[in-house]
């Protein structure tokens, strides 16, 4: 239990309290532009189901900008991604509770992309 305490941002030396409030604002950012996403998507389902004209020319600029607010939820993910395996780089091998964490040149060789499924038989 003590172990678990030991890990929370107010237990935490001041660089870790850094990074756990790094992790709030960027969480936060995500969380913000995912509920602007959801609004965005009801107004686009509305305006299709109206089929006027105006609410229909008005999509195409809802689209636009849902996807730009997709784009930075995944660059706000990869930053977070980044940022969560640097402040474990630095431990010692048992600070981290026992998990092994890769390193950086391990995570970015373990990529899905080009690998193809075997079908089974």
């Amino acid at each position: 239990m003590e172990e678990a305490s030991s890990a929370s941002p107010s237990n935490a030396p001041n660089s870790d309290a850094k990074v756990w409030a790094n992790f709030r604002q960027s969480f936060s950012q995500v969380q913000f532009l995912l509920d602007h996403n959801r609004l965005l998507i009801k107004e686009i389902n509305q305006n299709q189901e109206s089929n006027i004209a105006e609410c229909l020319d008005r999509n195409s600029a809802l689209i636009r900008e849902l996807n730009g607010n997709m784009g930075k939820v995944v660059s706000l993910y990869g930053t977070l991604s980044t940022s969560f395996t640097d402040a474990f780089e630095g431990l010692p091998q048992g600070d981290s509770g026992g998990v092994q964490t890769p390193d950086r040149e391990t995570l970015k060789n373990s990529t899905y992309q080009g690998q193809k499924r075997g079908r089974p038989s």
